[in-house]
Protein backbone atom coordinates (compact mmCIF):
# COMPACT_ATOMS: atom_id res chain seq x y z
CA UNK A 1 0.00 0.00 0.00
CA UNK A 2 2.71 2.40 -0.23
CA UNK A 3 2.48 5.70 -1.69
CA UNK A 4 4.23 7.71 -4.11
CA UNK A 5 5.99 10.88 -3.37
CA UNK A 6 6.54 12.65 0.11
CA UNK A 7 4.50 12.35 2.69
CA UNK A 8 1.28 15.05 2.68
CA UNK A 9 -0.55 13.82 5.72
CA UNK A 10 -2.43 11.16 6.70
CA UNK A 11 -5.15 9.85 4.83
CA UNK A 12 -8.84 8.12 5.91
CA UNK A 13 -10.26 4.60 6.20
CA UNK A 14 -12.97 2.65 6.82
CA UNK A 15 -13.56 0.42 10.00
CA UNK A 16 -14.68 -2.29 7.30
CA UNK A 17 -11.87 -1.75 4.76
CA UNK A 18 -9.03 -1.30 7.52
CA UNK A 19 -10.42 -4.65 8.98
CA UNK A 20 -10.17 -6.28 5.66
CA UNK A 21 -6.70 -5.07 5.09
CA UNK A 22 -5.67 -6.04 8.56
CA UNK A 23 -6.86 -9.48 8.03
CA UNK A 24 -5.46 -9.89 4.73
CA UNK A 25 -1.90 -9.06 6.37
CA UNK A 26 -1.33 -5.99 4.28
CA UNK A 27 -1.79 -3.52 7.64
CA UNK A 28 -1.32 -3.33 10.85
CA UNK A 29 -3.96 -2.03 13.43
CA UNK A 30 -2.26 0.32 15.85
CA UNK A 31 -4.79 0.93 18.79
CA UNK A 32 -3.31 4.58 20.60
CA UNK A 33 -6.04 4.63 23.39
CA UNK A 34 -5.19 3.77 27.01
CA UNK A 35 -4.41 -0.03 28.52
CA UNK A 36 -7.98 0.12 30.33
CA UNK A 37 -9.77 1.54 27.08
CA UNK A 38 -8.01 -1.40 24.68
CA UNK A 39 -8.29 -4.28 27.56
CA UNK A 40 -12.72 -3.70 27.54
CA UNK A 41 -12.85 -3.95 23.80
CA UNK A 42 -10.49 -3.79 20.41
CA UNK A 43 -10.11 -4.71 17.19
CA UNK A 44 -8.90 -8.22 16.37
CA UNK A 45 -5.19 -8.34 16.21
CA UNK A 46 -4.75 -4.87 17.22
CA UNK A 47 -1.85 -3.68 18.70
CA UNK A 48 -1.55 -1.31 22.04
CA UNK A 49 0.60 2.23 22.09
CA UNK A 50 -1.36 4.37 23.77
CA UNK A 51 -0.98 8.02 22.02
CA UNK A 52 1.08 9.65 24.95
CA UNK A 53 4.30 6.38 24.53
CA UNK A 54 4.14 7.28 20.90
CA UNK A 55 8.06 8.81 20.59
CA UNK A 56 10.43 9.56 17.70
CA UNK A 57 11.86 5.94 19.41
CA UNK A 58 9.38 3.77 18.68
CA UNK A 59 9.76 0.89 16.32
CA UNK A 60 6.83 -0.20 14.24
CA UNK A 61 6.14 -2.81 12.08
CA UNK A 62 8.46 -2.58 8.39
CA UNK A 63 6.46 -2.42 5.00
CA UNK A 64 2.93 -2.68 6.30
CA UNK A 65 0.48 0.14 6.26
CA UNK A 66 -0.21 1.08 10.24
CA UNK A 67 -3.52 1.70 10.51
CA UNK A 68 -4.43 4.19 13.66
CA UNK A 69 -7.76 3.19 15.64
CA UNK A 70 -8.71 5.23 18.82
CA UNK A 71 -12.58 5.13 20.67
CA UNK A 72 -13.58 7.63 18.12
CA UNK A 73 -10.73 8.80 15.76
CA UNK A 74 -9.91 11.80 17.76
CA UNK A 75 -6.48 10.70 19.39
CA UNK A 76 -5.52 8.45 15.99
CA UNK A 77 -6.00 11.18 14.22
CA UNK A 78 -3.15 13.14 16.06
CA UNK A 79 -1.12 9.76 16.00
CA UNK A 80 -1.66 9.45 12.69
CA UNK A 81 -0.45 12.97 11.83
CA UNK A 82 2.96 12.50 13.90
CA UNK A 83 3.65 9.12 12.25
CA UNK A 84 3.03 10.37 8.73
CA UNK A 85 5.36 13.12 9.81
CA UNK A 86 8.42 10.53 10.19
CA UNK A 87 7.44 9.18 6.84
CA UNK A 88 5.26 6.07 7.91
CA UNK A 89 2.91 4.61 5.31
CA UNK A 90 -0.45 5.57 7.61
CA UNK A 91 -4.06 6.08 7.46
CA UNK A 92 -6.79 7.05 10.34
CA UNK A 93 -9.20 4.57 10.72
CA UNK A 94 -12.41 6.94 10.66
CA UNK A 95 -14.74 7.22 13.71
CA UNK A 96 -12.27 4.85 15.84
CA UNK A 97 -13.87 1.74 18.03
CA UNK A 98 -17.38 3.70 17.66
CA UNK A 99 -17.41 3.45 14.12
CA UNK A 100 -15.96 -0.13 14.06
CA UNK A 101 -18.66 -1.53 16.13
CA UNK A 102 -21.61 0.05 14.26
CA UNK A 103 -20.29 -1.49 10.86
CA UNK A 104 -20.70 -5.00 13.11
CA UNK A 105 -17.14 -5.32 13.03
CA UNK A 106 -15.65 -7.99 15.42
CA UNK A 107 -14.30 -7.12 18.70
CA UNK A 108 -12.19 -8.86 21.27
CA UNK A 109 -12.56 -7.60 25.23
CA UNK A 110 -9.82 -8.77 28.02
CA UNK A 111 -6.15 -8.86 28.68
CA UNK A 112 -5.86 -12.78 27.72
CA UNK A 113 -7.27 -12.48 23.71
CA UNK A 114 -4.91 -13.30 21.19
CA UNK A 115 -4.12 -9.95 20.39
CA UNK A 116 -0.99 -8.91 19.54
CA UNK A 117 1.13 -7.67 22.53
CA UNK A 118 1.37 -3.49 23.49
CA UNK A 119 4.41 -2.08 21.39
Amino acid sequence: MSRSGPPTGPGGITPAEAHRLAQGGHAVLLDVREPEEYAGEHAPGALLLPLGQLTARTRLPQRRTVLAICRSGNRSLVAAGLLAARGVDVLDVTGGMRAWRQAGLPTHSGTGCPCGPAI
